[in-house]
């Protein structure tokens, strides 16, 4: 990523800040950027094939639709408000043609079979891409395709020595560059001093305040993956 805080952390924009923004819309993506070093956002397939840009498996929570997006087509996608913003659900590329070339994006895989498109969209941008996903198969998905494409292994378990250790040692079974922890893992004693051994960057997950970032900023990570732009005292 191009920027940094003054402590060389990174702010990533999670779903476009969605604690400031309509999540995973384009305004949110246009709105963060200014503020953040890279914007996070999700993808999945939906009915008609396209790659749309979407968090939930459902659209209940998100829209005054119900369904599972995989069974609905763009046709209706398009249509949907996102948390009664006005804002649509986009489609990948277009999410990724709002971010100014200059941000950094997180393309999160949700599912396994949309590799290879996703690839394929990122390689439209100038942007810095990098995928993440919690399913090593779409990981090793994306190595195999294309082996210079940037992977980080998300991971939500804690509380042990062995998952310290399990975290690091899938991802870097899967040549990532990166592991993505929850902020519980993240702060587990020796997490980041174990992944930055095996040469693996750590931006964790999700920071909704500014005691989150605190607590993440004294454990060392070199990214923050943040509901808001203003949690960094020297952003926003």
């Amino acid at each position: 990523m191009n920027g940094t805080d003054a402590d060389g952390v990174a702010l990533i924009g999670h779903r476009g800040c969605a604690g400031q923004c309509p999540e995973n819309t384009v305004r949110a993506f246009e709105r963060a950027a200014p503020h953040v070093d890279a914007v996070e956002l999700d993808v999945r397939r939906c009915a008609s094939g396209e790659l749309v840009v979407v968090h939930d498996e459902t659209l209940d929570r998100l829209t005054e639709a119900t369904g599972r997006v995989a069974e609905t087509p763009w046709s209706e996608l398009r249509a949907l408000s996102v948390l009664d913003s006005g804002e649509p659900i986009p489609r990948l590329g277009d999410a990724l043609a709002a971010v100014p070339a200059d941000t950094a994006v997180n393309v999160e895989l949700k599912q396994p079979e949309v590799a290879s498109d996703a690839l394929a969209a990122a390689r439209g941008v100038e942007n810095e891409v990098w995928f993440s996903s919690f399913l090593p198969g779409t990981l090793a998905a994306i190595r195999d395709r294309d082996r210079d494409a940037d992977r980080a292994l998300l991971v939500a378990d804690a509380g042990s020595d062995r998952a310290v250790a399990a975290a690091v040692d899938r991802a870097t079974e899967l040549d990532c560059v990166a592991v993505h922890p929850s902020i519980a893992l993240a702060t587990e004693p020796g997490f980041v001093d174990a992944a930055h051994g095996a040469d693996l960057t750590v931006n964790a997950w999700t920071a909704a305040d500014r005691a989150d970032a605190a607590r993440l900023r004294e454990a060392g990570v070199d990214g923050i993956i943040a509901d808001r732009w203003d949690l960094l005292r020297d952003r926003g």
